[in-house]
Protein backbone atom coordinates (compact mmCIF):
# COMPACT_ATOMS: atom_id res chain seq x y z
CA UNK A 1 0.00 0.00 0.00
CA UNK A 2 1.14 3.63 -0.85
CA UNK A 3 1.79 6.50 1.97
CA UNK A 4 0.86 9.92 0.97
CA UNK A 5 3.02 12.03 1.43
CA UNK A 6 1.84 15.02 -0.11
CA UNK A 7 -0.77 16.63 -2.04
CA UNK A 8 -1.63 20.05 -3.74
CA UNK A 9 -4.45 21.06 -6.30
CA UNK A 10 -5.36 23.57 -8.41
CA UNK A 11 -8.02 25.08 -11.18
CA UNK A 12 -7.41 25.20 -14.46
CA UNK A 13 -10.12 27.06 -16.14
CA UNK A 14 -11.27 25.06 -18.55
CA UNK A 15 -13.46 22.38 -19.37
CA UNK A 16 -12.84 18.96 -17.87
CA UNK A 17 -13.20 17.52 -21.37
CA UNK A 18 -10.26 20.12 -23.31
CA UNK A 19 -8.04 19.73 -20.15
CA UNK A 20 -8.73 15.39 -20.18
CA UNK A 21 -7.53 15.56 -24.36
CA UNK A 22 -4.65 17.70 -23.33
CA UNK A 23 -3.25 15.36 -20.69
CA UNK A 24 -4.42 12.06 -21.42
CA UNK A 25 -2.95 11.73 -24.63
CA UNK A 26 0.17 14.23 -25.57
CA UNK A 27 3.38 13.12 -23.66
CA UNK A 28 4.75 16.40 -24.43
CA UNK A 29 2.22 18.15 -22.38
CA UNK A 30 3.20 20.00 -18.81
CA UNK A 31 3.04 17.13 -17.02
CA UNK A 32 5.15 14.81 -18.81
CA UNK A 33 7.87 13.06 -17.05
CA UNK A 34 10.87 11.66 -18.72
CA UNK A 35 12.57 8.77 -17.15
CA UNK A 36 9.54 7.21 -15.74
CA UNK A 37 6.84 4.50 -16.11
CA UNK A 38 3.43 6.18 -16.77
CA UNK A 39 0.10 4.90 -16.26
CA UNK A 40 -2.99 6.63 -18.12
CA UNK A 41 -6.54 5.85 -17.33
CA UNK A 42 -8.67 7.58 -19.37
CA UNK A 43 -11.71 6.34 -17.98
CA UNK A 44 -11.04 7.12 -14.28
CA UNK A 45 -9.17 10.98 -15.59
CA UNK A 46 -5.72 9.69 -13.89
CA UNK A 47 -2.41 9.91 -14.81
CA UNK A 48 0.74 8.35 -12.68
CA UNK A 49 3.94 8.32 -13.24
CA UNK A 50 6.22 5.87 -11.18
CA UNK A 51 10.17 5.87 -11.14
CA UNK A 52 13.35 5.83 -8.77
CA UNK A 53 13.04 3.66 -5.86
CA UNK A 54 10.15 5.11 -4.26
CA UNK A 55 8.49 8.31 -6.29
CA UNK A 56 5.05 7.67 -7.42
CA UNK A 57 3.23 10.94 -8.72
CA UNK A 58 -0.50 10.59 -9.02
CA UNK A 59 -2.74 13.45 -11.03
CA UNK A 60 -6.02 13.27 -10.87
CA UNK A 61 -8.52 15.65 -13.25
CA UNK A 62 -12.47 16.52 -12.50
CA UNK A 63 -15.02 18.54 -12.69
CA UNK A 64 -14.84 21.68 -10.64
CA UNK A 65 -17.82 24.96 -11.22
CA UNK A 66 -14.34 26.74 -12.40
CA UNK A 67 -13.29 24.38 -15.09
CA UNK A 68 -11.17 21.20 -14.02
CA UNK A 69 -9.70 20.39 -10.67
CA UNK A 70 -6.58 18.81 -11.00
CA UNK A 71 -5.46 17.37 -7.69
CA UNK A 72 -1.66 15.94 -7.63
CA UNK A 73 -0.46 13.86 -4.92
CA UNK A 74 2.91 12.12 -4.27
CA UNK A 75 3.54 8.87 -2.91
CA UNK A 76 6.07 6.50 -1.45
CA UNK A 77 5.73 3.30 -3.24
CA UNK A 78 8.67 1.96 -2.28
CA UNK A 79 8.90 -1.88 -2.33
CA UNK A 80 11.93 -2.45 -0.14
CA UNK A 81 13.08 0.03 2.63
CA UNK A 82 9.68 2.27 2.95
CA UNK A 83 10.65 3.20 6.28
CA UNK A 84 13.49 5.23 4.80
CA UNK A 85 11.66 7.26 2.75
CA UNK A 86 10.56 10.22 4.83
CA UNK A 87 13.45 9.92 6.91
CA UNK A 88 15.52 10.50 3.40
CA UNK A 89 13.00 13.19 2.73
CA UNK A 90 13.38 15.18 6.24
CA UNK A 91 17.49 15.74 4.69
CA UNK A 92 15.79 17.14 1.21
CA UNK A 93 14.37 20.63 3.18
CA UNK A 94 12.45 22.44 0.87
CA UNK A 95 10.62 19.15 -0.79
CA UNK A 96 7.24 20.23 -0.14
CA UNK A 97 8.20 23.41 -1.84
CA UNK A 98 9.83 22.58 -4.95
CA UNK A 99 7.20 20.05 -5.42
CA UNK A 100 4.41 22.83 -5.33
CA UNK A 101 6.68 25.33 -7.29
CA UNK A 102 6.84 22.26 -10.03
CA UNK A 103 2.82 21.85 -9.72
CA UNK A 104 2.26 25.62 -9.77
CA UNK A 105 4.63 25.63 -13.10
CA UNK A 106 2.49 22.69 -14.80
CA UNK A 107 -0.70 24.10 -14.29
CA UNK A 108 0.45 27.37 -15.62
CA UNK A 109 1.96 25.69 -18.84
CA UNK A 110 -1.46 23.80 -19.27
CA UNK A 111 -3.10 27.04 -18.93
CA UNK A 112 -1.03 28.65 -21.55
CA UNK A 113 -1.35 25.72 -23.93
CA UNK A 114 -5.39 25.89 -23.42
CA UNK A 115 -5.14 29.42 -22.94
CA UNK A 116 -7.11 30.25 -19.92
CA UNK A 117 -6.37 31.35 -16.56
CA UNK A 118 -5.67 29.00 -13.86
CA UNK A 119 -5.31 28.71 -10.10
CA UNK A 120 -3.26 27.33 -7.47
CA UNK A 121 -5.26 26.02 -4.43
Amino acid sequence: MNKLLFEIAGVVEAPLSKVADLLLTDKSTPLFVPDTTIEVDRAERTIAYQGGWWYRGEYALESHPRGTLITHRVYNAARWGRWGVPLANRFFVGFDDRTRAAFAASLAGIGAALGCPTDLN
